[in-house]
């Protein structure tokens, strides 16, 4: 199994509605894959984390870098890994909707408990945290 980590901006402003599309394709189209994963929006800047079947998530990343939705993709992590740390989750979310520390941090803080993984733990507190600070 693999799995992959990456930051991005998005190229235009996200309202809930995007929001909803991009949770709803990314639901879908995982769970015929065998995908699992969570995607954090604060802001403009996207969080994802996306674990399963190696070529599955390379075919699911090859599909997200070419999404015009978003750009400065930066890969943050491409790993092996011998188990989920999504579990069945085809796509965890949040996107910060409401106040940032009900909303975000608040989702992060709780999914970060389940992780096993120190470094993953640290990717998405991270990045919750600042975006928490900037609000």
């Amino acid at each position: 199994m693999l799995q992959i980590v990456y930051i991005s901006t998005a190229t235009r402003a996200i309202c809930d509605a995007d929001l909803d599309d991009i949770l709803a394709t990314s639901r879908r189209n995982n769970a015929t894959v065998q995908v699992t994963g969570a995607l954090l929006v604060g802001g403009q800047r996207f969080l994802q984390a996306i674990e399963g079947p190696a070529d599955a998530v390379n075919a699911t990343f090859d599909r997200i870098r070419v999404d015009p939705r978003h750009h400065a993709l930066v890969t943050l992590s491409n790993k092996p890994i011998a188990a989920r740390q999504f579990g069945s989750w085809v796509m965890a979310f949040d996107g910060g909707r409401g106040s940032l520390e009900s909303g975000l941090l608040l989702t992060v803080r709780q999914l970060a408990l389940g992780l096993d993984d120190r470094a993953l733990r640290a990717e998405l507190l991270g990045f919750a945290e600042l975006h928490a600070r900037a609000a």
